[in-house]
């Protein structure tokens, strides 16, 4: 940040960065600061064992969730198709601290965010859990998400629902 900028504008949150924030059930805390910072893996190798594993032309498209959220399908999907997200991984504690700190509506959350799955992939049925496995071959947890259905009520558009702890989202 500049230097010049004031004091009293460099930090604004409710929440400092040593802050204790419970992440598990059993109480486990973690600082705020280190939530922010949790290591961004990478899906390279994961990737190439399942283009080494699956046959490619089961393989339709792969969408990396982070810079769109879980509504960046929408910029990759055929006109016609509905995508039913209804099974996702649970919200991670950084995803429902940011909400409970800016009082985001959760459908602009799923908007912005990864939620905490950051790639996707569509794949035929049969080759699904094949691929969860090698993700968790991988120790990168992994399960299916959800489905791809044609659309009903407008053939013409691409449609998105979220279906989550948190709601019901189109």
């Amino acid at each position: 940040f500049d230097p010049a900028t004031p004091e009293h504008l460099v930090y604004s949150g409710k929440i400092g960065l040593r802050d204790p924030i419970q992440v598990d059930d059993e109480g486990t805390t973690v600082e705020a600061g280190k939530l922010v910072l949790s290591p961004t893996r990478t899906y390279a190798p994961i990737v190439k064992k399942i283009f080494e594993t699956v046959d490619r032309s089961k393989v339709s498209g792969m969408v990396h969730c982070s810079g769109g959220g879980q509504t960046k399908v929408l910029h990759f999907s055929q006109p016609g198709s509905h995508v039913i997200k209804n099974n996702l991984l649970p919200t991670p504690p950084l995803f429902k601290l940011i909400q409970e700190q800016s009082d985001t509506p959760w459908k602009e959350m799923y908007k912005v965010f990864n939620m905490g799955h950051r790639l996707e992939l569509y794949v035929d049925e049969d080759v699904a859990q094949t691929i969860v496995d090698i993700s968790k071959s991988f120790n990168v947890d992994a399960q299916i998400i959800g489905r791809v259905e044609a659309a009903t009520e407008n053939p013409e558009l691409r449609s998105l629902t979220i279906t989550s702890e948190h709601g019901e989202f189109s």
